[in-house]
């Protein structure tokens, strides 16, 4: 049964780094900050979520696992959230979606508009 649980464990090791990997490519390679801030959100729910369940195995049903899935209940809930703000900050900052950056002086397209 040991091995059963090591195989298991170490594979949802793996496919977390792998995640967690596959999202910092994209927050190097994709081409603006909502596609940027998309790749980070995902990854880091579901690679966090991963390795912890992985770790969690490796600890056996122990305090270390309680203490693991507090913390994955914590990131669960705080890591959507913080990109969503971040999100809906960038756009009351005036970044457009599919527009890599925000604009310069606020107040002269304001005035150009008017």
């Amino acid at each position: 049964m040991s091995l059963v649980i090591d195989i298991a464990s170490g594979a949802l090791l793996a496919i977390g780094g792998i995640l967690m990997l596959i999202g910092g490519i994209g927050m190097v390679r994709l081409p603006n900050f909502f596609t940027r801030l998309h790749a980070a959100g995902l990854t880091d729910t579901g690679g966090a979520a991963t390795l912890l369940l992985g770790l969690a195995l490796q600890a056996g049903f122990t305090m270390v696992t309680v203490k693991l899935l507090l913390i994955g209940v914590f990131l669960f809930f705080t890591a959507p959230t913080s990109s969503h703000a971040v999100a809906h900050a960038a756009l009351l900052g005036g970044l457009e979606p599919g527009k890599g950056e925000a604009p310069d002086e606020p107040e002269a397209q304001q005035a150009d508009e008017a």
